[in-house]
């Protein structure tokens, strides 16, 4: 599993136009002077913006540890894909990470299995950290979410060799049922499930398990160190509430 660190990710998703995502980008990028432990990396950010605003976004970010990702990528290095966007450009303009397989893609576009598959392999072939986002479909037991979660990863992974199964990776445990709620899942079950797929990824020294799906403000807090850290939804929009969370999240590891 990964090192003693704190991930904090956010997706823009398609919510931010051009001018805002900079806005947001540079008010994050000055706040972070404050945090100590976001310079030395024992709390980790991530930030995914729409496309046409990655190089910028990249440019914002140049002198802090943030790191810079696509929301997706498509499965094949290059060729006739009209409207796509390849690992390789991603890589080549400095990205670092891209998510792969969010519910609401597997929903609206048809992806699948196979496709999430075939995603991760392009990532890890351009050492791009895949932000994996699973969960189960529908509320029950914690231990049929860590099943279904389990599955997702392996199939998820079953292209990668030996070697890339060690590299970088976030697996994004979002229940489909919380994302977008009002709250986020009871902390019984994120705790529940996300010691499941640590269990699981004990061999993969790279890995973390962060929980998406409503996440907020002193959820980190209540979840007393049983994740390795949040991917933020609607409530990280407003960058002071996002500069929060990275100053809950510093606070914990200083307490460490």
């Amino acid at each position: 599993m990964s090192a003693p660190t704190i991930t904090l990710g956010i997706s823009f998703k398609m919510y931010f136009g051009y001018a805002q995502t900079l806005a947001w980008c540079r008010q994050v990028a000055d706040c972070l002077p404050r945090y100590p432990a976001v310079a030395d990396g024992r709390v980790a950010l991530f930030v995914l913006p729409s496309f046409p605003a990655i190089a910028p976004v990249l440019e914002i970010f140049a002198d802090t540890p943030v790191s810079v990702g696509g929301q997706n990528l498509y499965p094949a290095p290059n060729g006739a894909y009209t409207g796509e966007v390849s690992g390789a450009m991603l890589a080549e303009m400095g990205c670092r990470h891209v998510e792969i397989g969010h519910a609401e893609r597997q929903r609206l576009f048809g992806e699948d299995a196979a496709s999430i598959a075939a995603k991760m392999q392009v990532a890890l072939d351009h050492a791009l950290t895949p932000v994996l986002c699973v969960g189960e479909a529908e509320r029950g037991a914690p231990q049929a979410a860590v099943e279904a979660c389990r599955a997702q990863i392996m199939q998820a992974l079953h292209l990668a060799t030996p070697a890339q199964r060690q590299q970088p990776l976030v697996i994004a445990y979002e229940p489909h049922w919380a994302i977008g709620a009002a709250e986020p899942a009871p902390l019984s079950h994120i705790a529940a499930v996300c010691q499941g797929l640590r269990e699981q990824l004990a061999t993969h020294p790279a890995a973390s398990v962060i929980y998406g799906g409503s996440a907020g403000p002193e959820l980190l807090t209540r979840l007393a160190g049983r994740v390795d850290g949040l991917f933020l939804g609607r409530f990280a929009h407003d960058p002071a509430a996002f500069e929060a969370v990275v100053g809950e999240a510093c606070s914990l590891v200083a307490a460490r």
